[in-house]
Order: C-alpha cells, then sequence, then structure tokens
C-alpha cells in the first residue's frame, strides 16, 4: 500500500463536513441502521488491477454462500481516481459499506465523522486474534476505525535477469548506501538497451519518510507536527534530481507519464528496469506482470540507524453512513479472520495480520508471496523507530511532495527552494 493521495480530497470532505454541520444526515456521527431483516445488498469498493478484482470476487462468492442473506456488490478501478471517486461519492453521501483504504485516509475521513467505530459492531467483528501492531494501524485517537488487510513495508524489487543482461552484480544490501545504490542503478542504465533503465522511479513521497528515519527524524510526530528539517527535504530532492540527471532513473518527462499508470505498464512491470522502490507486497503482480523472477532486497541506507518500518498495507473500514453497519462487519471479519478468503486472497494485500491465517496459506503461497512473507517477517524483527499517522490533512503532503519533487526534475526548482517550499505547504496542509 502504498500511502496514497488525491488534490481533490480537501474539498470533498469539507462538503462532507458542511453536509453534517447542516444535518443533512443524522448518519454523519452514527450509523442509520445495523439489524438486518431480510436480505441486504452491501457495496464493497476498493481499488487494484484485474488479478485482485478475480481474487476478491471469488472470496466475496465464499462469503456469500456462508451468508445468503447479505449480497455484495463490488466496486473497484485503478488506483489513479479511487479515492477522486471515493471522496465524491462520501460528500455526497453515497458512500460504500465497506470502504478500502490506505495511508492516513483513515484518519481524515474518522476525524469528519464519516468512518463507524468498529466497536459498534464487536459482535460480528472479532479483532482478538489480530496482531496488536496490525490494530493499533487503523486506530484513530484510540478509537478503531480501520481493520489492517495485512503487512508490507518499502523495499527495492530488483528483476536479476535485467543486471545480468547488464553485467552488473546485484548490490549487497546488508550494507549498501543510497550512493551506491544510485552508482549500482546508472551503471545498470549504462550497460543495458535504451528505455531500459536501473531503477524504474525516482523517489517516491514513502522513500522521504525513510530518508528521515534512518536521520533519526520522522515524517510525522506522535502530536501531529512534521518531524523532519529542510536539510534532509533538500538533500531528499538533490538525490531525486541526481537519479534522473545521471540516467540512473528516466528523465523528468518519463517520469511524470509513468506517476500513475497500472501494474503492467510500469518499467518494472515491462521488464525494463532493474530495480524500484515500492512496497513488498507488489512483487507478485510484478512479477506476474514481467513475467521474470524477482526478488526483494532491503532498503539502501539502513544503518547505522533503520528507516525501515511495519505498515499496514490497506485497512477495510466500514462507513457511518452506512445502513447495513453489521452486515459490512460479517464481511469485514471474513476477509481477515476466515481460512477460505485468506487461502484465495494469500498476501494480495499484504501478509496477514491475523497468525492462524498467516498459517493457513504458507504452503499455498506462490514463490513471490513466500518471498514477500519472509521478507516481513525479516523487517519485523528488526529495531525501528514507531511509525505515527499522518495527522488531518496529511494526504495532501503526499501531492505536494510528488508535485514539488515534479518542478525539482524539470528544474523549476532547486533543491534548496523545493525544500523551503515543501515545509511551507506541508505545514499549511496540516494547519500547524
Amino acid at each position: 500500500m502504498t500511502r496514497l493521495s488525491t488534490h481533490r480530497l480537501r474539498k470533498s470532505i469539507a462538503m462532507l463536513s458542511a453536509a453534517c454541520l447542516l444535518g443533512l444526515t443524522a448518519a454523519c456521527s452514527a450509523p442509520s441502521g445495523g439489524a438486518n431483516d431480510g436480505p441486504v445488498e452491501i457495496r464493497f469498493a476498493w481499488w487494484g488491477n484485474a488479478g485482485r478484482a478475480e481474487l476478491t470476487n471469488k472470496a466475496i462468492a465464499e462469503f456469500e454462500a456462508a451468508n445468503p442473506d447479505i449480497k455484495v456488490k463490488p466496486e473497484f478501478g485503478d488506483i489513479g481516481g479511487y479515492f477522486d471517486k471515493l471522496a465524491t461519492q462520501v460528500a455526497a453521501n453515497d458512500a460504500p459499506d465497506v470502504i478500502t483504504m490506505g495511508g492516513a485516509y483513515p484518519a481524515e475521513y474518522a476525524n469528519r465523522g464519516a468512518l463507524l467505530d468498529l466497536s459498534k459492531v464487536s459482535g460480528q467483528l472479532d479483532l482478538a486474534k489480530l496482531d496488536q501492531g496490525a490494530l493499533d494501524n487503523g486506530q484513530v485517537q484510540g478509537k478503531q476505525y480501520g481493520i489492517s488487510t495485512g503487512a508490507n513495508a518499502l523495499a527495492i524489487v530488483v528483476n536479476p535477469a535485467v543486471f545480468a543482461a547488464a553485467g552488473v552484480p546485484l548490490p549487497d544490501d546488508t550494507t549498501w548506501s543510497w550512493e551506491d545504490f544510485a552508482g549500482t542503478a546508472a551503471s545498470v542504465t549504462a550497460k543495458s538497451p535504451k528505455g531500459t533503465y536501473g531503477t524504474a522511479t525516482v523517489l517516491t513521497h514513502d522513500s522521504l519518510d525513510a530518508f528521515a528515519r534512518q536521520r533519526g527524524e520522522s515524517l510525522y510526530t506522535q502530536d501531529g507536527q512534521l518531524g523532519l528539517t529542510k536539510e534532509t527535504v533538500q538533500d531528499y530532492f538533490d538525490f531525486s534530481l541526481k537519479l534522473s540527471e545521471s540516467g540512473a532513473a528516466p528523465n523528468a518527462s518519463e517520469t511524470v507519464e509513468k506517476l500513475s499508470v497500472s501494474t503492467e505498464q510500469t518499467l518494472m512491470g515491462m521488464g525494463q528496469a532493474g530495480m524500484m522502490l515500492t512496497w513488498s507486497n507488489s512483487l507478485t503482480a510484478l512479477s506476474k506482470a514481467s513475467g521474470a523472477e524477482l526478488k526483494l532486497l532491503k532498503l539502501p541506507g539502513e544503518k547505522p540507524t533503520p528507516g525501515i518500518w511495519l505498515q499496514s498495507s490497506q485497512f477495510y473500514t466500514i462507513s457511518a453512513r452506512s445502513k447495513h453497519t453489521e452486515a459490512a462487519a460479517k464481511l469485514v471479519n471474513f476477509l481477515v479472520n476466515n481460512q477460505a478468503a485468506a487461502k484465495i486472497i494469500q498476501s494480495d494485500r499484504g501478509v496477514p495480520s491475523n497468525p492462524e491465517m498467516r498459517t493457513a496459506i504458507q504452503d499455498l503461497l506462490t514463490p513471490q508471496g513466500k518471498v514477500e512473507a519472509a521478507y516481513i517477517g525479516e523487517i519485523g524483527k528488526m529495531d525501528f523507530a514507531p511509525t505515527y499517522i499522518g495527522p488531518t490533512g496529511s494526504t495532501a503532503v503526499s501531492e505536494i511532495t510528488a508535485r514539488i519533487n515534479t518542478d525539482v526534475l524539470f528544474k523549476r526548482l532547486t533543491p534548496e527552494k523545493a525544500a523551503e517550499q515543501w515545509i511551507s505547504e506541508s505545514k499549511a496542509a496540516i494547519g500547524k
């Protein structure tokens, strides 16, 4: 999962807040219905490619077979338009019953009364067997609004075939630095056919977080402030620019073109990249798209201070306006606690947060799925700093990062000016 953003979210959520204040719907702060008096239909929204849709629909069919009085209507699409559509639906009082979210979105929506406090459906949703860390990730101000679909972590996805064709040895991820990463990527590009790059993209918003953590800082503090210095932000933009200028990564134009493409259309998915900084649960989809046996490496620069953390891949949430909260809770419970669902979904949404589900799927995992699970197991043994969910407004910060990074790549801003602008805009976004 990634940490996700949309430039329309603040406007649409503001519309939602206004609706609540005007009393257009009493359901802004409480569920409008719970008990099921007969067959009901609930809507379930998620994002992802066709492979995820196929798996999810199979799980839905199993759920409906076990719960004949509940019909589930799937709503899914590419990540590019998912949160824009969701923001519009929520503002129009037309939110799906079960909503998949990522990053700081649960906090954004929960703080404005759009999500159900899941303690209200404790009779249908059993959280007792989930990892405590996974539960913590879905809490906002001490209340449970999201249920982790599974854990993942940032990683460097590597295509060994591209390295072999270029005659470049795979890096040692126990010792490598960001300088090593840049040098290796540039070498792969130089020794590969035109259109193949050492690294698929320049840096992401998530890697800015890792940059900060490796320096003993953090993107956000526990009290919702920015927790990183201008120097760190400037170094981040400077490094991003150098990757592009050196040819280690695509140029500015190609980078922008690839910002919101499907897995199959990424350079890694097309077999045209040696490395890609992304989330560990992307390995299976990228491997399938590329037709290659991809590997996961730890982030560069993890010594002496690790910047990595375990992230909930995604969250299942329930709309506060749902008229069928109990049915919605039964679906979420099935997805995270039922072996039939676990054996279908496996690690597509991250390594399951329920240990019993992890055991149930272990022998079923593809080779790539086993690599993902092993990677998460390694990361889980590390001693890393705590992670704090972003404050209200923080979903806009990732959009700010991407936009300013684009300006840096096109040389409309120097890294120094970019850092100043990033800090100013980010503080304004979170109201600090």
